[in-house]
């Protein structure tokens, strides 16, 4: 993939859902459920083995975990409770009868000085039987190239390509520093960035670590 254009990157997606949010209050962070559900449609209609799209809250001027206090998934008829991570992940239901209801959600930052915002992060976490060969890597990096264009939809990823980031590899987050030491593999404390080319495809080469790897996220270039 070669697809650049410098004012697009990843974390773009995030400000298009977030531009449908709004502060009920001077702490109160809300947003519409129907930008949700509708990455989380592409994300179910989609055959990935280990990309996923997970949402997060951080601070605008900070850019700190927007720690939650309580959250609540409000329609007009019901109210159900928010469920969330310490790092004020939303752990959201792909529900059609949310979205059908005009569901919105409304989050209390447990520090009142916190201005929420919203962050997308296509990213890979279930990786506890992930081996690092070549060829997973391959698969993992084309996981988030297409998901990545999936959710860019079909205007920009068929029409206007060029103004897709461009993806050189993988980024992998580890539980212990320069974890790997390869060819192509450049490490900064507990990351390391993959550089993933065609010929890994069927690759059954693994990758040497001496940490837990973590999570794992497209490497786009800046």
């Amino acid at each position: 993939m070669n697809k650049l254009l410098p004012w697009l990157k990843a974390a773009t997606i995030a400000v298009a859902l977030s531009a449908v949010s709004s502060k009920a209050a001077a702490t109160e962070f809300v947003i519409a459920y129907d930008g949700f559900y509708d990455r989380l449609k592409v994300v179910n209609k989609g055959e990935f083995q280990y990309a996923q799209v997970n949402f997060y809250l951080s601070d605008i001027a900070s850019n700190e975990v927007c720690t939650i206090k309580s959250g609540k998934i409000i329609t007009e008829k019901q109210e159900f409770d928010l469920t969330y991570t310490d790092k004020a992940q939303l752990l959201l239901p792909f529900d059609k009868q949310l979205d059908t209801d005009k569901a919105v959600i409304v989050v209390q930052p447990e520090n009142p000085k916190h201005e929420c915002q919203l962050k997308l992060q296509i990213e890979a976490t279930d990786l506890a039987d992930f081996e690092l060969s070549k060829a997973n890597l391959y698969t993992l990096n084309e996981e988030f190239d297409e998901l990545l264009s999936d959710l860019s939809g079909f205007f920009v990823s068929k029409l206007m390509w060029f103004l897709l980031p461009e993806q050189q590899g993988v980024v992998l987050k580890f539980n212990g520093q320069d974890a790997i030491s390869a060819n192509g593999v450049s490490c900064k404390e507990q990351r390391c960035s993959i550089k993933v080319t065609d010929d890994w495809q069927d690759d059954n080469t693994v990758l040497s670590s001496h940490a837990e790897l973590i999570s794992a996220t497209p490497w786009i270039v800046k």
